[in-house]
């Protein structure tokens, strides 16, 4: 027994160490974008070109990125959580013929990315389009410029059409908190005279501030990530000039110098979120609270109650995906599939299917750290490898480069010194670098659901297996997972999806002469051949679909459960779990 204790601890801390190494690997991976990124910048201020370039950067290219930028995210943020606040009210605290369809309907904008959106209404509403055309027909003018309707390639049509595809980042979790609010309260203001608008207002809305702080920062932060509706519709922003800094006119030090203001801007809407959340916590009874119910509405206020709610379903993706399918059909039976169409899938299913399975290996490994070492230091690795789901696709493909070229040249040497000879490129220029920056970016939504489906296994259970002679790695593996999986296989849905529809990082970082449905759409509006990218766009939208269905399928939120940490993806397995709504929302650090 004396010889039993020394080895049970060297094995402890044999793992604790290969744990610790395999952690602080993957913490570098993560980091490393960002140090590389000051760097990349720091150099080219330093060297001629780039001290003479920053001032052109500062005199001519940041002041209209960054106004640009600015009312872009005021306007999104405004629009997102008047769409979003207002839809989860009417949902929760009103019934009406037609709103369980209402309820579910609300959530399927997230399948439509915000680069497809633009991309249809920019070709619907063309003055020669189907929309201006039907128009003139019925009002009796023969040529476009006898009746011009508002630009949609515009400031304002980019705010509309953002902010329309993005409110349920707001309308999931406001939802959810509505729901769990107790009925008391409301009864309450209701009671001392309050009208439904003044306890809307005054009571249900600044209870569900942290809510709707914590979704609005989420569309924010997609809305500055994002590439392809900004360009398509005009909008110099930084995300939009980063791109073309580096693509158009190869300057990469320029191309840094803008990602790191970006980034800047990133740090202070994390800043702002955290700040609107703070100070915002409300005490229940002790008693389960009764549920909240909801008003009856019949006759005309019932059908405009729904009418109301079918709004931002129909612009944000009825209009588009009725467009896209019309478009796409018509593509087909005219002149068949687009010959790089397969190839395109192939190389899609091949990036996303490889960065996917990485995430949901790597996820559920760190997600079980606070289990197999000293807690403290498993949620410390945790905080930092979600860190870069906070970061905008065009900032990390910068930040990417100098770590992959690095890699690259350390392996090419050690191979050449051992072996004699220097392999191909496994970073720059190749998938690698694509799914790297798949996985950096998108682990955090891996790392949440697998987190919150360990969270649901009783702690005896691995007890129990320790006890029986299994090791932390055995239990985690044969007791754990199974139990968890359903969490692990909707977080690597949840990343393949992403990964499909990354727009910045692939157009930035995909290897050459390799096109994926995302860049080959991007193309298409790039050349205003809208026909063409709409079996491209179409199928994108598809696989969209797929966390809508995953939210569908789990159900109704329970509001008398407790909420705990958002991003899970695991169907409820009991009365103490957590709204579906907060389940399947990862939420950025």
């Amino acid at each position: 027994m004396t010889g039993a204790a020394p080895a049970l601890s060297f094995t402890r801390n044999a793992r604790g160490l290969a744990w610790g190494a395999a952690g602080l690997a993957l913490c570098v991976l993560v980091l490393s974008p960002v140090v590389a990124l000051m760097v990349a910048a720091g150099e080219g201020a330093g060297d001629a070109a780039g001290g003479a370039l920053w001032p052109h950067l500062v005199a001519h290219v940041l002041p209209q990125a960054l106004r640009d930028t600015a009312l872009l995210l005021a306007g999104v943020g405004v629009l997102v959580i008047a769409l979003g606040a207002g839809s989860a009210w009417l949902v929760a605290a009103y019934d009406f013929p037609g709103r369980r369809l209402l309820e579910a309907g609300l959530l399927l904008p997230m399948a439509v990315p915000t680069y497809i959106v633009a991309f249809a209404y920019l070709d619907l509403l063309h003055p020669i389009g189907p929309v201006q055309t039907t128009l003139r027909d019925l009002l009796g003018y023969a040529r476009p410029r006898d009746l011009v309707l508002p630009e949609i390639r515009s400031l304002p049509g980019c705010i509309l059409l953002l902010g329309f595809v993005l409110y349920p980042y707001v309308y999931l979790p406001t939802r959810a908190l509505f729901l769990m609010q107790a009925a008391n309260l409301i009864e309450a203001a209701r009671m001392l005279g309050r009208s439904p608008s003044g306890t809307f207002l005054r009571v249900a809305l600044p209870m569900a501030r942290p809510a709707i702080a914590l979704g609005a920062s989420l569309a924010l932060m997609e809305a500055l990530n994002d590439i392809g509706a900004a360009e398509f519709l005009g909008v110099r922003t930084l995300t939009v000039q980063v791109y073309a800094t580096w693509v158009n006119r190869s300057d990469l030090a320029g191309a840094a110098q803008i990602a790191l203001v970006m980034l800047v801007a990133v740090v202070a809407l994390v800043a702002v979120e955290r700040w609107a959340r703070s100070g915002r916590g409300f005490a229940g009874t002790a008693q389960r609270p009764r549920r909240l119910a909801r008003q009856r509405l019949s006759g005309p206020r019932a059908w405009a109650a729904l009418a109301l709610g079918l709004v931002p379903v129909a612009i944000g993706f009825a209009i588009p995906a009725s467009y896209l399918a019309h478009a796409a059909l018509r593509r087909v039976l005219r002149s068949g599939l687009p010959e790089t169409i397969l190839p395109e899938i192939g190389y899609t299913l091949l990036y996303a299917g490889i960065a996917t399975l990485l995430a949901a290996a790597l996820g559920f490994v760190v997600a079980a750290g606070p289990r197999l070492v000293a807690r403290r230091w498993g949620e410390a690795l945790i905080r930092v490898a979600s860190l870069g789901y906070a970061l905008p696709g065009a900032i990390l493909a910068i930040g990417l480069l100098g770590p992959l070229a690095l890699a690259d040249t350390a392996l090419s040497a050690g191979t050449t010194q051992l072996f004699g000879i220097a392999p191909a490129l496994i970073g720059l220029g190749t998938g690698g670098a694509l799914v790297t920056a798949y996985l950096v970016r998108f682990l955090a939504v891996s790392i949440g659901t697998c987190e919150a489906g360990l969270a649901r296994v009783p702690r005896s259970l691995p007890d129990a297996g320790r006890m029986l002679g299994r090791g932390p790695g055995a239990t985690l593996w044969r007791v754990q997972f199974p139990l968890a999986w359903p969490a692990v296989l909707s977080g690597a849905l949840l990343v393949f999806v992403d990964c499909v529809k990354e727009l910045p990082a692939t157009l930035l970082l995909r290897p050459l002469n390799v096109e994926t449905l995302a860049t080959h759409l991007y193309g298409e509006a790039a050349r205003g051949t809208y026909e063409d990218g709409t079996v491209a766009a179409l199928l994108i939208v598809a696989v969209g679909l797929v966390p809508v269905v995953i939210l569908l399928r789990l159900g109704t939120p329970r509001p008398e459960a407790g909420p705990e940490r958002a991003g899970a993806g695991v169907k409820p397995a009991g009365p103490a779990t957590e709204p579906a709504d907060q389940r399947l929302t990862p939420l950025r650090p």
